[in-house]
């Protein structure tokens, strides 16, 4: 019983940590792949020697390299004119413009993506869901059903980055005190981690 309670006790302290080192494990072989396979494979046949990790340091080199020159008035510039001759091409008009903005989204601390946790009813009446509060509803949409609706992001479990977005009337949407991080917490453990117990 008590090899049972003791085997229990080190899955708990392991797999969480196994997990998250794993992830990283993956991210970092990803970015390093980028640039890493062409660099190793240069220093590999000119000097016989292979540098693990070179690939993610000069990925982030180039991207601090490259948001200095964009905070600059000069490479502002440079940059409005790369982004205008990007936008000529087939398709990237509809996709480039809606991705650039959900990422600085995300990235600035200054316009979060998620602005509030929520709870709406969802899927049905009596049903509630966690979800975020991304927005106020675009205007067409308020005219149509005449009501003032907001947009929900509803994240599904484990990633709470993919989902699917719904426009609540604002009296029907119940906002939490939990700030985001808990919530998304909530949703990537599948309720699993209560907020009053993180």
């Amino acid at each position: 019983m008590k090899l049972k309670h003791y085997f229990g006790a080190g899955l708990l302290v392991i797999l969480p940590a196994f997990i998250t080192i794993y992830v990283l494990f993956l991210i970092f072989r990803f970015i390093d792949g980028i640039w890493g396979r062409v660099i190793n494979s240069y220093l590999r046949q000119n000097f016989g020697l292979v540098i693990p990790g070179i690939g993610i340091i000069i990925g982030l080199c180039t991207v601090v390299i490259i948001g200095f020159i964009a905070t600059n008035f000069v490479g502002k510039r440079f940059i409005h004119i790369l982004e205008n001759w990007f936008l000529r091409f087939p398709l990237v008009k509809q996709v480039y413009p809606a991705i650039k903005q959900i990422v600085v989204s995300l990235i600035s601390q200054e316009h979060s993506a998620f602005k509030k946790v929520v709870m709406v009813e969802y899927p049905s009446k009596g049903i509630w869901s966690v979800g975020f509060l991304t927005n106020d509803s675009f205007k067409e949409a308020q005219e149509k059903t005449g009501e003032e609706l907001l947009h929900v992001f509803i994240g599904t479990t484990p990633t709470p980055l993919s989902g699917f977005l719904i426009l609540v009337p604002k009296k029907s949407v119940k906002i939490l005190d939990m700030p985001v991080e808990e919530g998304i917490k909530l949703i990537v453990s599948g309720g699993i981690v209560k907020p009053d117990s993180l």
